[in-house]
């Protein structure tokens, strides 16, 4: 026999991708689809369509369809055993919703192994209801969100309930808006899916439950008991939401079902294959990378910390995360999600407006300026930021011990200062943060996992080190969402060889040996790591001030 083989998608934005592990975790193949490259008649760009109303923004779900057909051919061309993949999962852009019809199930389970999935009258248009899947660059939705916290008392009620309070990229706000707007599509859709969802409903030939942590994302499910709350339910959907998002929430590692005989007879996947649940690209970058103890720091984009939290009685403290997650692999733990809008888009024009697009010389302003620089601390938002919701602008103060932060006025542009005071505000802000995370008592978090595009900058991942006070890893593999799907395949095939429904995912990895793949790439200096320490105060005197002045502008 062959040895066993997991195989993982990832379903983001721009591109689907595959990804084949080995059982101690070696990537044995990739393949990837890229939307707008690849599959051009769908005319999108960077994978999505705006429009028609303002703000919104959907995605074909026929393109999906397509890619998959297309990454299934790439794989099997390079002669990867499909026989061998003894089972499947993944993950999914979060928040997207795809509007399944009243024949979907029907259309699923007859699926003929000789017509492709994206054949025109195969799935697609008669098994949705909707063509176009809403997904999370959508803003159209301002008016659900705040009927929805308006319906539980406020936007904090929400938050304690759910993990979040109302985002208009959110699944139940969404949900609202095709049901307000588009009355005729709500009607007809028997069920509801999130991408994460939508695609293993392709491999069982019927229509899969939601995971718990991808239904985090959606204000509409508890997020301590990880069950559906009725309320919000039909508050987003009213009565008849219930029946369309199907059962409740289930967690990572269960076995969903067996591979359907379409994709035995059409790729030669083994009969008994086995299906699991698929998760969301945030979810399934932890389940890939972190293990207890860690945090992972994305520095793409947008700049976002995820960290795992063992199981409590308690969410965190209020005002401290903007998403709590449930946890893929542990039911009653959840990861922490702290999100800001203004990441490496604030840190590049302050790169410009400093060295002109210079990289190097960046660099040097940074390292030749002192740690806490000179007592200058600078807020940088050129969008409306997350955290703190709502502020924008720019704002350089002067701290001293002994004195209340100072607004400065007059600091050239252009200034050097400016090139430490932007990474130290971003994560200062994070570290004033972590605390108030972690339950009570948790030991100190050893490592910090970094990844997006300036994890390669050394400058920064040593700063990350001083501030934060942890070793700083890089992962070998950039496909951190793939890879997690294909472990949690391999979690859900594990647990039905060991016969124990309850083992835990970290059990998984002691048992069949996985090598971790990281590579340390900067450690703190104590002395360091007492200055931005010693910083943390005067940071939060710094942004009660930008949170006051943007409030009365």
């Amino acid at each position: 026999m062959s040895p066993p083989l997991f195989l993982g998608f990832d379903l983001s934005t721009q591109q689907l991708k595959a990804i084949v592990i080995a059982e101690d975790a070696f990537i044995v193949h990739e393949s990837a689809v890229h939307f707008d490259r690849d599959l051009p008649t769908y005319g999108t760009t960077n994978g999505t369509v705006n429009g028609p109303d303002e703000g919104e923004v959907t995605s074909p779900v026929l393109m999906w369809l397509e890619a998959i057909d297309l990454v299934m051919q790439r794989i099997k061309n390079t002669g990867v055993d499909l026989s061998a993949i003894t089972s499947i999962s993944g993950a999914g852009q979060q928040h997207g919703s795809v509007y399944w019809s009243e024949g979907a199930e029907k259309a699923l389970a007859m699926m003929d192994p000789k017509r492709s999935l994206a054949d025109p009258g195969h799935l697609a248009p008669y098994a949705f209801a909707l063509p176009n899947a809403p997904i999370w660059q959508d803003s159209s939705t301002t008016k659900d969100c705040r009927e929805l916290e308006a319906a539980v008392g406020g936007p904090q009620i929400l938050a304690d309930l759910t993990g979040s309070r109302a985002y208009e990229r959110f699944t139940g706000p969404q949900i609202a808006r095709i049901r307000r707007l588009k009355t005729a599509a709500y009607r007809d859709s028997a069920r509801i899916s999130l991408v994460s969802s939508f695609i293993p409903s392709l491999f069982l030939g019927h229509i899969a439950p939601i995971e718990v942590s991808d239904a985090s994302g959606m204000n509409l499910m508890n997020v301590l008991t990880c069950k559906w709350d009725y309320a919000l339910l039909e508050a987003c959907g009213g009565p008849e939401l219930r029946a369309k998002i199907g059962p409740e929430p289930v967690v990572g590692g269960t076995i969903l079902g067996r591979i359907s005989r379409w994709w035995v007879e059409r790729w030669g996947f083994n009969p008994d294959c086995i299906i699991a649940p698929f998760t969301g690209d945030n979810p399934a970058t932890v389940v890939a990378l972190s293990a207890p103890g860690d945090a992972i720091l994305s520095l793409g984009t947008s700049t976002t910390l995820l960290l795992s939290i063992p199981p409590a009685d308690l969410p965190p403290a209020r005002f401290t995360t903007s998403h709590l997650l449930s946890h893929p692999t542990t039911l009653g733990a959840q990861i922490a999600m702290l999100c800001y809008k203004n990441g490496a888009l604030a840190r590049e024009q302050i790169r410009d407006r400093c060295a002109g697009t210079d990289w190097a010389r960046y660099n040097e302003l940074v390292e030749q300026s002192p740690h806490g620089n000179s007592g200058f601390m600078g807020f940088y938002f050129p969008l409306p930021e997350i955290i703190p919701a709502g502020v924008q602008g720019e704002f350089i103060f002067q701290c001293k011990d002994t004195e209340a932060p100072r607004l400065v006025h007059g600091l050239k542009p252009d200034a050097s200062k400016h090139a430490r005071a932007i990474l130290e505000s971003q994560f200062l802000s994070i570290k004033s943060r972590i605390a108030a995370i972690l339950p009570v008592h948790s030991p100190p978090l050893q490592r910090l996992i970094v990844t997006g595009g300036s994890s390669a900058n050394q400058t920064i991942r040593q700063l990350a080190a001083d501030v934060f006070g942890m070793r700083v890893y890089v992962a070998e593999s950039k496909e951190a969402a793939g890879t997690g799907g294909a472990m949690l395949a391999k979690f859900a095939w594990w647990k039905a060889q060991v016969g124990d429904t309850s083992g835990s995912f970290e059990e998984m990895i002691m048992e069949t040996g996985q090598v971790e793949r990281m590579k340390l790439v900067a450690t703190p200096k104590d002395e360091v790591t007492k200055v931005y320490d010693g910083l943390v105060n005067n940071y939060r005197r710094c942004e009660e001030q930008v949170v006051h002045l943007c409030r009365q502008a």
